[in-house]
């Protein structure tokens, strides 16, 4: 037992070094604590502990679906009736995209991504790049509803507009979004069929109680997260799994949840200082190319959501600033921490490198798209 503990110990602190994300935003935080200390009350709300909750009880869910095994038994029935990897390269993003505008873009991501990687387990999808078209997707699909992600709740609970007249001025936006997106996935996938590997596709017993243990406790997260007790459904989350599968628990990407709360109170606290604020105040707003690139802009610096708290009480037009925050999702990992979440629910080498190769150039090419359509339209 001592030698497994030893052994344990050790892969946890052999994987610590390289969460290079995880050291930089705790050394943000550390030396902006020490340059500009806050009250706690500051770094308490900073943390957004509602949201890291909220998270922990959506990686307990998803664990317990991937460890039932549901998810292997899913993929291998459907990649066994498509033929083309383009084919199931566009159904898989076109099925986050969907999902996004319902259950918001990190709960579309946790259920897609998992079953991405269970497919290219059994066959030649390439994994990685299915993950960094699912993260484009997520952005795109929930840039057309108020509930798809945070930046588009936050404003339109600010702005008080109908449901359908947010969607509606939304559309151009997304529509255009995801015909590039759609486009990229013909492209970059290679011109192939789906080869199956007969031999992964057994071996994948399925138990049907933590199946539905862990479906039930997805529907409640979601719920729960959309009524404001993110802690006590996580809560009530531990005691089951803690019972029926406690290697679940164990098996959560901790390091992700780390990750998060460095960024939150790095950012956080970036974006609350003086010589942020002054910046920000000389940007005239009312001219429509400075609001669209200073979302952008930071959204690559802060990400898209505290770019959006940032931003939003000093802007005239809200939902100019809703297509901005938007398309500031694409480019830097950062952009939207979406992009994070797929990267790391696909756990594949160098991904972070290519995420960036094609990240980036998405972003140069869909910002000036994007602002033509809607200037277009407008």
């Amino acid at each position: 037992m001592g030698m497994t503990a030893s052994a344990a110990a050790s892969s946890w602190l052999n994987r610590l070094k390289h969460e290079w994300l995880l050291w930089l935003f705790a050394a943000l935080a550390l030396v902006l604590g020490v340059i500009d200390p806050q009250p706690w009350t500051r770094y308490q709300r900073w943390l957004q502990w509602p949201t890291l909750c909220g998270l922990l009880g959506l990686l307990i869910a998803i664990q317990g679906i991937r460890d039932s095994g549901l998810i292997q038994r899913l993929a291998g029935a459907l990649v066994a009736r498509l033929h083309s990897l383009r084919g199931v390269g566009l159904l898989l993003v076109s099925m986050t995209a969907v999902l996004s505008m319902v259950l918001t873009n990190d709960v579309s991501l946790f259920l897609i991504v998992p079953l991405t990687v269970a497919i290219g387990g059994m066959s030649n999808l390439p994994i990685l790049r299915m993950a960094i078209l699912e993260a484009l997707a997520v952005n795109a699909g929930s840039t057309l509803s108020p509930i798809g992600n945070p930046q588009n709740l936050l404003i339109w609970q600010h702005t008080q507009i109908p449901f359908m007249q947010f969607v509606g001025s939304m559309f151009p936006v997304a529509l255009a979004m995801f015909v590039l997106v759609a486009a990229l996935t013909w492209i970059w996938l290679p011109k192939e069929r789906v080869q199956l590997y007969a031999d992964r596709l057994d071996g994948h017993p399925v138990s049907a109680s933590l199946a539905l243990l862990s479906f039930v406790s997805l529907a409640m997260m979601v719920l729960m997260m959309e009524h404001g007790h993110a802690p006590l459904g996580a809560l009530l989350l531990v005691a089951p799994f803690a019972l029926f599968s406690w290697r679940s628990l164990v098996r959560i990407d901790w390091f992700l949840m780390a990750t998060f709360a460095a960024i939150f109170l790095g950012l956080g606290h970036f974006a609350d200082l003086a010589i942020v604020d002054r910046a920000i105040g000389k940007i005239d707003f009312n001219q429509p190319l400075a609001l669209y690139l200073s979302g952008i802009v930071s959204s690559q610096l802060i990400s898209n959501v505290p770019a959006t708290v940032l931003l939003l009480n000093r802007v005239p037009d809200a939902m100019a600033l809703a297509v901005a925050v938007n398309v500031g999702g694409f480019g830097l990992v950062i952009g939207s921490l979406a992009n994070l979440i797929a990267l790391r629910l696909a756990k594949q080498p160098h991904a972070m490198r290519l995420f960036h190769e094609v990240s980036v150039p998405f972003l140069l090419v869909c910002a000036p798209f994007v602002y033509l359509a809607v200037r277009l339209l407008a």
